[in-house]
C-alpha cells in the first residue's frame, strides 16, 4: 500500500448532508481516510483525504469527492 495524502480547500461551510456524504467516500475502495480540518485563515476549512495510491489516482479521488458532492476547490492542471 502506497499511502498518499491529499489536502484541498472547502468552498463552502459544511452542512450536514455534506458529513454523511464524506461518511460514504469511506465505502470507496482504495479511500482510506476523509476529515475535516479547521483553519486560521480560512472560514471553511480543508478537507484532507488519505488514499491508497496503489489502488487510486489523484483524479479518481477527485472524482469520488465530486461525485459525493462534496464542495473541494480542485486545483487547476499545470
Amino acid at each position: 500500500m502506497t499511502k498518499v495524502t491529499l489536502h484541498y480547500p472547502l468552498t463552502r461551510s459544511l452542512h450536514d448532508e455534506d458529513l454523511e456524504n464524506i461518511a460514504r467516500v469511506h465505502s470507496t475502495y482504495g479511500m482510506a481516510r476523509v476529515r475535516v480540518e479547521s483553519s486560521p485563515t480560512s472560514a471553511t476549512g480543508t478537507l484532507i483525504v488519505d488514499y491508497d495510491a496503489s489502488r487510486l489516482m489523484k483524479k479518481d479521488v477527485e472524482a469520488v469527492l465530486t461525485r459525493h458532492g462534496i464542495p473541494i476547490q480542485i486545483a487547476a492542471a499545470a
